[in-house]
């Protein structure tokens, strides 16, 4: 039980790490907007590779930062009877839905996206636009990235919850938020 403890705190700590690097990209693309706005309004010039810079960092942010949302509990449910649940009771939802739901919808959706990627690869998609970012098979592998961090999450989840059913107490956050490593 201890070495599922550690894999999924390995898991964990990652995907923390991961989500705080990434939730810069926020501040990022908000100085960036209101540089293509200043360019724009102000100086009468645009820039689309600015703009399409803007999509580019939406997608990383929310693709890449959908485990670290996971790990801090931080998705959509609907908790009207999960709410009030027992520890053990949680755990068990939590881990049926890792399995049942999660996992199965991350694969397909790898399985469905791999080809499309390796496509863009394979011709080294870049943006329609003449003078847009020419690294549009970039942005696709993203899609690739979220599954694989996403499905890392669900097996801690899934992990986490085991350990709890079974009577034991899996790795736990600081308060600052943060996992232990190790």
């Amino acid at each position: 039980m201890h070495a599922l403890g550690r894999v999924a705190a390995a898991v964990d700590w990652s995907n923390d790490w991961i989500g705080r690097a990434t939730a810069w990209l926020s501040i990022t693309m908000v100085v960036v907007q209101f540089a293509v706005v200043i360019m724009r309004y102000v100086f009468g010039i645009s820039s689309l590779m600015m703009q399409e810079s803007i999509i580019y960092m939406h997608g990383i942010l929310f693709m890449v930062g959908a485990g670290y949302t996971l790990l801090h509990d931080g998705h959509v449910r609907v908790d009207i009877f999960y709410r009030d649940a027992s520890v053990r009771r949680k755990a068990m939802v939590d881990m049926l839905g890792s399995l049942l739901l999660l996992l199965p919808i991350v694969y397909l959706i790898f399985i469905a996206a791999l080809p499309y990627v390796q496509q863009s690869w394979a011709s080294l998609e870049g943006s329609p636009e003449t003078s847009g970012i020419p690294a549009v098979y970039l942005l696709k592998s993203v899609i690739l990235v979220f599954c694989l961090l996403l499905g890392a999450q669900g097996v801690s989840l899934f992990l986490k919850s085991l350990i709890t059913i079974m009577g034991g107490t899996p790795t736990v956050k600081h308060d600052d938020g943060s996992v232990p490593h190790g």
